[in-house]
């Protein structure tokens, strides 16, 4: 342990020195999967130097080479391929880790290992987001739960004595304006915000029979804001029946909206309650047509950025684009189709 410290600060090369803090991490218990993490390696290169520090000491960590050739064979190409293909994530540092030690290649231009991505069939690309705890037979089976219900009340939906709503809240931020734009290679694009924590929230609701979205604003999604925009609904719907799809928010099972449930739907049978409320599987907000409808509105709002002096701005653009308008997209229809009797 001693010996190794020492090498370290000696300030050996830096391909040295990655080699030998990556054993000294080993030495203070940290797992593999952490010291490659931190160091952008492999965790085959963790175990490799250990091993070789184990045979060897410090020694087996110096650079055995002067220079490095600048190219890769056929043969040696479609190994790599071959590694980064049995990969689930991939990092440029991690390749040029990986380069150099089987092989002593540095290549003087990053395109180099570029194009070695491209030739294992792997892009730059924006991460998703996803959620572990996502069941897809639970979404599935609710799926077909909701298109057998709305089947069943489809004279009812037709006629508009019924109106299917898809609900949500989204929280619009100031910092929503930014995203990838064209600019100039050499220029940056700024956006002024003074305070990138601004926010809004708004509750929507995106009509299956009609595609029009209504949305209100509200200071926060919680259980006053949920009655009040539910309120807003019955006053857009004063002759219908509503039924809201919508998640398993904690605001949208609380107390106060069920009490509230309870007294709009006060001495009603099930199948004339004036909202009925059914949630969708948990965990997927894919499932909700209108989470589309907010997608489509923050693009727009980054689209005309160089507009956006102030949040209010970004504001009155969100609910330009969304409140009344018309939305025709085919995840809207997943669960059905109600054309409306004339």
């Amino acid at each position: 342990m001693e010996e190794l410290t020492e090498f370290i600060e000696s300030n050996p090369k830096s391909k040295e020195l990655k080699r030998a803090i990556a054993v000294q991490m080993v030495q203070q218990n940290m797992t593999y999967e952490s010291i490659a993490k931190m160091l952008c390696v492999s965790t085959s290169f963790v175990g490799k130097w250990k091993q070789v520090f184990e045979k060897e000491g410090v020694a087996g960590l110096k650079l055995k080479y002067q220079g490095s050739q600048g190219y890769l064979d056929a043969a040696q190409k479609q190994e790599i391929i071959e590694w980064l293909q049995q990969k689930q994530y991939w990092e440029l540092q991690e390749l040029m880790t990986e380069i150099e030690d089987r092989y002593q290649v540095v290549f003087a231009s990053k395109q180099s290992y570029y194009e070695i991505f491209k030739a294992a069939d792997i892009s730059w690309k924006k991460t998703q987001k996803y959620n572990p705890k996502k069941d897809p037979i639970l979404v599935h089976k609710k799926k077909d739960e909701i298109t057998d219900w709305l089947k069943a009340r489809q004279e009812k939906i037709s006629s508009g004595e019924l109106v299917v709503l898809f609900a949500d809240e989204c929280h619009l931020l100031w910092g929503d304006v930014c995203g990838y734009v064209w600019g100039k290679t050499n220029e940056r694009i700024e956006v002024p915000i003074v305070n990138e924590r601004e926010r809004q929230t708004y509750y929507g609701a995106l009509n299956l029979q009609t595609q029009v979205c209504m949305i209100q604003a509200y200071e926060k999604g919680n259980s006053d804001s949920t009655v009040a925009f539910m309120q807003y609904l019955v006053n857009m719907y004063p002759n219908s029946q509503i039924v809201l799809f919508w998640d398993g928010a904690s605001y949208h099972r609380s107390q106060e909206v069920k009490d509230y449930l309870a007294t709009i739907n006060d001495g009603k049978s099930e199948s004339d309650w004036k909202i009925t409320c059914i949630r969708f599987a948990p965990n997927d907000p894919t499932q909700n047509p209108i989470e589309d409808v907010w997608l489509q509105a923050k693009r727009f709002i980054r689209h005309y950025y160089h507009l956006l002096k102030n949040f209010d701005n970004v504001k009155r653009l969100f609910e330009l684009v969304t409140h009344l308008q018309v939305f025709c997209f085919e995840k809207i229809f997943k669960y059905g189709f109600f054309p409306q009797i004339i």
